[in-house]
């Protein structure tokens, strides 16, 4: 017995790259660069919590509020 709410918080790199509307190689890139969101290694395969991705998204968010100037 699985636990769906559990396994669709672990999404592929495919996956991952269509939540970031990204191509894969770019993901891939960050990933190398460790610039990326979080992911892990599962055997061969690189995996990402949905979580993670999500504070990445709102991190890039606030750091480019952070960034853009005040009119």
């Amino acid at each position: 017995m699985t636990d769906d709410s559990r396994d669709a918080s672990l999404l592929t790199l495919t996956e991952a790259a269509t939540v970031l509307r990204t191509p894969v190689a770019t993901l891939r890139y960050w990933r190398h660069l460790g610039i990326g969101p979080a992911g892990f290694r599962l055997g061969r395969r690189v995996l990402y919590r949905r979580q993670d991705l999500d504070r990445w998204i709102e991190e890039q968010r606030t750091a480019e509020a952070v960034d853009r100037p005040r009119r």
